[in-house]
Formats: C-alpha cells, structure tokens, sequence
C-alpha cells in the first residue's frame, strides 16, 4: 500500500486527529491569494505542492548518481548556486552526518548511495498513527547522508534523487536530458505564515515511510540534539502536533492523526525560516511532537497552532505537553526532543 503520509514519529506516540490544507492559486500565489516569497527554483506550483529544481549528475563507484542541492553553509556558494544559506550545516562537519566526498572529472564522486528500490509500506494502525507496518521506499547505505562536503569548509544539503536503482518517492517529474527534476512538498507553519517544504530524509525508518524520504540514520550524527545555538548545533526544531482536531474542511484540521487518516498535510511548525533569524536557519529538523492533553481536548481548547510562540502558550498554560523523552529545549520552554531528524529545505513562505 503506497500512501502519501507525511511527517511521522517514533512509533511510541499516541494517537488522535486534524483538514487539509487547500491551497487556493497556482504557481506563483498562496492560498491567500499573495506572492510568496521563493527560497528556491523557479517553478512553484501552490495547488499540487510541486516545486522543479535542477538537477546534477554525480558519481557513486563509477556509477550515475542524481541529486538536487538545496542548502549551503556558506554564504558566498548559497548566493551563486541560488540555494538557500544554513550556516549551522557547517557544525556537523567531522561527523557521520556529512560525507567526505571528492571533485572527479567535475562531478562529486559520493562515498555513499540510495537503494531506490525498496517497496514503500505503510499500513495503518487499529486507529491510524501509530502505523501497524511502515516500510521506506529508500535506503541510505552505510555511508549515505544527504549533508556532503568537497573541501572540509562548506556543507552541501545534497539529496540524492535517482539512480540505476530508481527514484526517490518524492519525485513527480524527472528530465535527464534538461537536466530539471519536480517533487512533491508539504505545507506548514513559521511564526503564523504558511509554508512550503521539501521532505527529502529522515534518520528514524517510521518518519522516511510515511514522508516518502529517503532513511538515512546518519543525519542523527548531527550534534544539537534539542538545541539551537549557532555556534555549536546543526539543528532547529520542528514541532509536530500529534493528536490535534480533525476533519476535512476544519478550519483547525492539524496533526499527525489527521494526516495518517489522509485528511491532508500534519501542517507541522518549524522554529526557523531562511534568511529570517540571522545564521539560525537549517534544515536539519529536530523533531519535537506534541499532544493535547486530554484535559484541553475536553474543555474544546485545540486550535490549530501556527507559531513556535504559540506552542510555548500553550504548554506553560498546560493545553499541550511532549510527545516524546528526549532532552529538553530550553528555547521551547523544556519541550523535549524525539531524538530524530528529519531533512526539509524550505521552499516558500506567504
């Protein structure tokens, strides 16, 4: 069963539900009706959450590898490959997180590559989230990371999209010959504006299945884990809502649930956006689920949330609570980290 499901968690997360989000124009406007502003490429499609891209031919053991570059830790390469600047990428240099690739003939020659092939499974559980069976369509081998550096200095966000393998489960459209590739994306939320993201990887196998990415547990190197300082971290956080209203055509439709049960995008929250914060911006997304509590869910207090500042509300005035174990994020007000990655440049945002 091949199901469009986005942005999952660790199989230990409880379950409950969410509308979809309808964009309303085409290429080049939002649902709002207003221009975006575009981080990447050239062609947005709003209405079929498609975004075409250039595409590069590489190398892996002699063999064709295609891949997209969406993110750079430097400045001066962000501006001329016109690809969104993530400094903090630069702070997972020396860890499995980042290949140590070459310049061969011109092309990067990558240590590691995709298994394409891989049937794509998610059968749903007794009520949805968690899922019964999740199984990614794409594996990363043992030296695969989308985060690649040519030179010790700058870190490329290069997912690899195809191969003699297949493609990746993102992919709607590919043109080896303009060398042009489209994929799929999801929307969300940045500090009460709606977004459009790339779901490219993921480092926990439930996440990469039900994202349609590529399973790459080596993303999980990069250091961080439930922070977002610049100087020492290649993370920001990402925060999920697990079990929040559902239904096509609510206005607050939201969630983990909602999206397993295909109501629609989980229209997940994001704590940085390009260009927005500085050098703050990366799309190593530290996933940070949350819940409504049962309490909250009774009293008819969920909303949907479309702010991290939002999300900080509600859980000091004790609407909503982690979702997870993990460590603890002193910029979310101790909300805790699930311990997993998931790899999403940010396309748009209006």
């Amino acid at each position: 069963m091949r199901m469009r499901l986005p942005f999952a968690l660790l199989a230990v997360l409880a379950v409950a539900g969410g509308t979809a989000f309808t964009a309303s124009a085409s290429s080049g406007s939002g649902s709002s009706g207003a221009n975006p502003k575009l981080f990447l490429g050239s062609s947005l499609d709003v209405v079929k959450e498609t975004i075409t891209l250039p595409l590069y031919e590489g190398r892996h053991a002699g063999q064709a590898v295609w891949y997209v570059v969406t993110d750079s830790s430097s400045e001066a390469d962000a501006e001329r490959r016109g690809v969104n600047e993530a400094p903090k990428l630069a702070n997972a240099l020396g860890t499995k997180a980042v290949q140590n690739a070459r310049i061969v003939n011109g092309r990067i020659d990558f240590p590691g590559t995709v298994d394409f092939s891989p049937a794509r499974v998610v059968e749903p559980g007794p009520t949805g989230f968690p899922p019964a069976v999740a199984k990614p369509g794409a594996v990363g081998d043992a030296d695969y990371s989308p985060y690649v550096s040519t030179n010790g200095r700058t870190v490329l966000n290069a997912t690899q999209v195809a191969n003699a393998s297949g493609l990746h489960d993102s992919v709607v459209a590919i043109d080896y010959a303009n060398r042009r590739v489209t994929m799929s994306m999801f929307f969300g939320f940045w500090h009460g504006h709606k977004i459009l993201y790339l779901h490219q990887d993921a480092s926990d196998e439930v996440t990469a299945a039900l994202e349609g990415s590529t399973f790459a547990p080596n993303m999980n190197a990069a250091p961080g884990v439930a922070s977002n300082d610049s100087d020492t971290s290649a993370r920001s956080a990402i925060l999920p809502v697990v079990n929040g209203e559902r239904g096509k055509g609510n206005p607050e439709r939201q969630g983990l649930n909602s999206a397993v049960f295909g109501e629609g995008d989980p229209l997940n929250i994001t704590q940085e956006l390009p260009g927005s914060g500085g050098d703050r911006y990366t799309p190593v997304w530290d996933i940070h689920p949350i819940m409504w509590t049962a309490a909250a869910i009774a009293a008819g207090e969920r909303e949907r949330l479309t702010s991290d500042s939002e999300v900080r509300n509600a859980f000091d005035d004790g609407l909503i609570v982690s979702a997870a174990s993990g460590p603890a994020n002193e910029s979310l007000e101790g909300l805790r980290a699930a311990g997993s990655i998931s790899n999403c440049p940010i396309v748009a945002r209006f």
